[in-house]
């Protein structure tokens, strides 16, 4: 025992260097991931967000868990994302308002570019251009018309300054020769309420919210916002089609890391996200909400679409003011 004792005092000793030299990190991820959404419950990008989550999760064996991080044209969300560690952990679904976040608001510190890396494209749908049913319109020329005749007093249902309603009013107004106030609201979802509810008498929505009031007979449909009729909905026009030449936009999503996020935890993101979207399952709940999955859906996809989408909407959004 006595010469025995030695070699137990010196054997907890060792544990570190043995540890060191045959032990691996453990292996990503060991704990649940945080998935920010930066826009409110029950818009498009919520939803897309929540279903690409719940099949993240069963890929990765671990929960990956939405928040909602809301305010200022994702602003907010997006602050809240990069004050998170770059390990991977928390992630971050883009939509519209991010290519415009810094031309909004000039003094947000993050480059939409260079402080975001894309792991997907999720997702896009159109959007839906409709009139509280008291307005004495039936098509795109008689709003027009209306709107000429209204001026600033006809009111168009926004969510906050940079979302991707408020792009789709400012389009609207450049494109289709007409002024109209833009009010502001925290939540699309605010904003179609009150439209509904005839405090604003036009919006530009996703169908998300739009169909079902619009079927209800609630809203009524004029158009749809994607450069040629959707087949999702047949019997409306598309915009360009009706009446204002030129008009192109659909919502769309996009999954980001954090720059400096370790390689190999990168490629486990991607390879998870772009089995999630490719998955039957997935694609079906999408299209439940009507959004379709886009042909190529790679990092090397989502960086070109965000670039382009920057190059398209800052132009746009640069003379804009909150609240404007």
């Amino acid at each position: 025992m006595i010469r025995r004792r030695p070699l137990l005092l010196a054997a907890p000793a060792l544990l570190p260097v043995l540890h060191g030299a045959g032990a691996q990190a453990p292996r990503f991820p060991d704990r649940p991931l945080r998935l920010v959404i930066p826009v409110g419950v029950g818009g498009v990008t919520d939803i897309v967000g929540r279903i690409l989550a719940d099949h993240m999760g069963t890929l990765l064996g671990r929960p990956v868990v939405p928040e909602n991080v809301v305010g200022a044209g994702s602003t907010v969300g997006a602050l809240a994302f990069h004050r998170a560690a770059a390990d991977g952990y928390t992630i971050f679904i883009g939509t519209n308002n991010h290519p415009v976040m810094k031309a909004i608001y000039p003094n947000f510190p993050l480059d939409p570019v260079a402080d975001f890396v894309p792991l997907c494209l999720v997702g896009h749908q159109p959007f839906i251009l409709a009139v509280n049913p008291e307005v004495p319109v039936r098509d795109v020329p008689g709003l027009l018309a209306w709107l000429h005749q209204q001026g600033a007093t006809a009111n168009y249902g926004s969510a906050n300054p940079g979302a991707t309603n408020h792009m789709a009013g400012e389009l609207l107004e450049q494109l289709g020769g007409v002024a109209f106030t833009i009010v502001p609201y925290r939540t699309a979802a605010n904003a179609v309420q009150d439209l509904v509810a005839g405090r604003v008498q036009l919006s530009i929505d996703s169908p998300s919210m739009m169909a079902p009031l619009i079927r209800d007979g609630r809203l009524r449909a004029l158009a749809v916002s994607s450069p040629t009729p959707s087949t999702q909905f047949p019997e409306l026009p598309a915009l360009a089609e009706a009446g204002v030449a030129g008009y192109a936009l659909t919502a769309w999503q996009v999954l980001f890391a954090r720059p400096g996020t370790p390689p190999e935890v990168l490629a486990v993101l991607e390879d998870a996200a772009r089995r999630a979207v490719a998955d039957p399952g997935v694609r079906a709940r999408l299209a439940g909400a009507n959004v379709e999955t886009w042909p190529d859906s790679s990092p090397a996809a989502a960086v070109a679409h965000v670039q382009a989408e920057v190059a398209r909407w800052v132009p746009i959004a640069a003379a804009i003011t909150p609240g404007g």
